[in-house]
């Protein structure tokens, strides 16, 4: 099929009319008829309504000329990307939970852009369900998610593979005024409020499984607010509303600064491995998980 056919049939609806028509295309009109023909035979169907006297437009025809304008429109982008593809200015569509979209993305869209200055990033953050359902359906190229010990890791075809940007923690912190709260010996009040993550979240179950103090919706938990985005979560605890678990990488700079106080030394420490999955049929989705990661 010609991209020249799908031109003469945009302008045969434009005109209404075969004589106009092959004006417009300047070729005569038993020569647009025959290429109009020639679609026919390659779609199979006959698009012009051919009577003793007359020609017509089939329904059939009319009712997609939408459609038409838009498959042109995107064979052209099509040929345009591939007849000016640069590498280095690749948009990469990547699903990330909420947390790492904050917490790890920056860093890695960073050496990223070293290697290659004119990349884009389309980030699709959702809970980590969403994320595999995106992964899985082909809306993005790659993955990028918490795991831990615990819990295996996930399993997909032998086009993805799996790599590890990183170790990370979930630690509890404290901010504001309840930072003042905090005794001598690193605990706090057991009934000192809390933001604490849903049960159905990644987060709320890891800390769940693990029993942390001020980790999760208890009936001993004095439970100011219940969010399943980590950011948000990270505000309310800056601002002294509760206790909360946050990702160290998230949270090491105020940590340093004294904005927040870590209470992972009574309270312990969740471990955390950031994973990078790659759909490795993408050449740019293969070459940033090298970039990023030990591939596994």
């Amino acid at each position: 099929m010609h991209l020249q056919w799908l031109n003469d049939v945009l302008v045969l609806l434009e005109e209404g009319n075969l004589s106009r028509a092959a004006a417009r295309r300047n070729i005569t009109q038993p020569a647009f008829s025959r290429r109009i023909r020639g679609f026919e035979e390659w779609l199979g169907v006959d698009v012009l309504e051919r009577g003793t006297n007359r020609v017509e437009i089939s329904r059939a025809l009319l009712s997609n000329e939408g459609e038409i304008r838009a498959l042109i429109s995107r064979l052209r982008e099509l040929r345009t990307r591939i007849g000016h593809f640069d590498e280095t200015r690749a948009t990469v569509e990547i699903a990330a939970q909420h947390a790492a979209t904050c917490s790890t993305f920056p860093d890695m869209a960073l050496r990223a852009r070293s290697r290659f200055p004119g990349i884009q990033f389309r980030m699709r953050a959702a809970n980590l369900s969403d994320c595999v359902s995106m992964f899985l359906r082909g809306d993005t190229s790659m993955l990028l998610c918490y795991e831990t010990e615990g819990v295996g890791t996930l399993q997909f075809g032998p086009d993805i593979h799996r790599g590890l940007w990183a170790n990370d923690f979930l630690i509890p912190v404290v901010g504001g005024a309840l930072r003042y709260n905090v005794r001598d010996n690193g605990l706090v009040p057991p009934d000192t409020p809390a933001i604490v993550y849903p049960d159905d979240s990644y987060f709320g179950q890891v800390l769940q499984n693990s029993q942390r103090a001020f980790g999760f919706a208890g009936s001993d938990v004095n439970v100011f607010c219940m969010t399943a985005f980590s950011s948000g979560a990270r505000e309310l605890v800056l601002r002294g509303l509760g206790v909360g678990w946050l990702p160290f990488s998230m949270v090491h700079s105020e940590v340093e600064s004294g904005a927040l106080t870590s209470l992972a030394h009574q309270y312990g420490r969740e471990p955390l491995m950031v994973a990078v999955y790659a759909n490795r049929k993408f050449e740019m989705a293969k070459t940033l998980q090298d970039l990023w990661t030990k591939v596994t």
